[in-house]
């Protein structure tokens, strides 16, 4: 079995990972759960314009007070930077669609070897759909996947196969989990960070999804 760490620590470390990661002056769509966190965490004096789903270009971190005027698709506070705007729903969905994000970063359900992504629809629960996820990954230049490692029964989220309906196929760029990155080089999913809990031995034996694994891992960025 992998570690199991603190959930506050394992939602902070995939953040501030894929935080880390955003090009100053990007565009960035964040999904609902660990990816709306990500806001928080993009290291000063790096300029990220963050849009959401709902319609805000330009949502900062989460307010030290809420102000439910302003929220994300997730239903979280968030606030707004000098400059931003709050545009109706077919402006938002024409900036993902047109093409106009740097990256998205979701969560999933499962992702595999191929960069194929399955994350709107959970067994044997009633969804309404997919909403703008095959939108997101259809759209923006580059997707994030931002996930547990494992499930809470402790299975791999990232598998060979996906066998729940997808969202997007051979669209996943980047995967980062509490235990590691691995990123899409030359069509083959590389682990190439690994967190101090694990080894590179003991994260293969634990991940259905075959890895290829990079000449040098490096330690994962944000840990500590």
């Amino acid at each position: 079995m992998l570690p199991v760490l603190d959930e506050e620590i394992v939602r902070i470390r995939i953040a501030k990972r894929i935080a880390l990661d955003l090009e100053d002056g990007s565009v960035v769509n964040l999904g609902i759960g660990i990816p709306t966190l990500v806001s928080d965490y993009v290291p000063e004096g790096r300029s990220v314009v963050t849009q959401t789903e709902n319609g805000v270009v330009g949502a900062g971190p989460k307010p030290e007070k809420d102000d439910w005027r302003f929220i994300g698709a997730g239903g979280r506070c968030l606030s707004l930077l000098p400059g931003s705007s709050i545009v109706a729903s077919d402006m938002s969905f024409g900036l993902i669609r047109g093409g106009h994000l740097d990256a998205t970063v979701l969560g999933a359900l499962e992702v595999d070897e191929k960069g194929n992504l399955a994350n709107w629809w959970i067994p044997g629960k009633l969804v309404p759909g997919m909403g703008g996820a095959m939108d997101l990954v259809t759209g923006a230049k580059t997707v994030y996947v931002a996930t547990t490692h494992c499930d809470k029964k402790g299975k791999s989220k990232l598998v060979k196969t996906c066998t729940l309906p997808l969202t997007g196929a051979e669209v996943t760029d980047v995967i980062v989990t509490e235990f590691c990155v691995v990123r899409k080089l030359d069509g083959v999913m590389t682990l190439c960070e690994i967190a101090p809990e694990v080894t590179v031995e003991e994260l293969v034996a634990h991940t259905d999804m075959t890895l290829k694994i990079a000449n040098t891992v490096l330690p994962m960025e944000g840990c500590k």
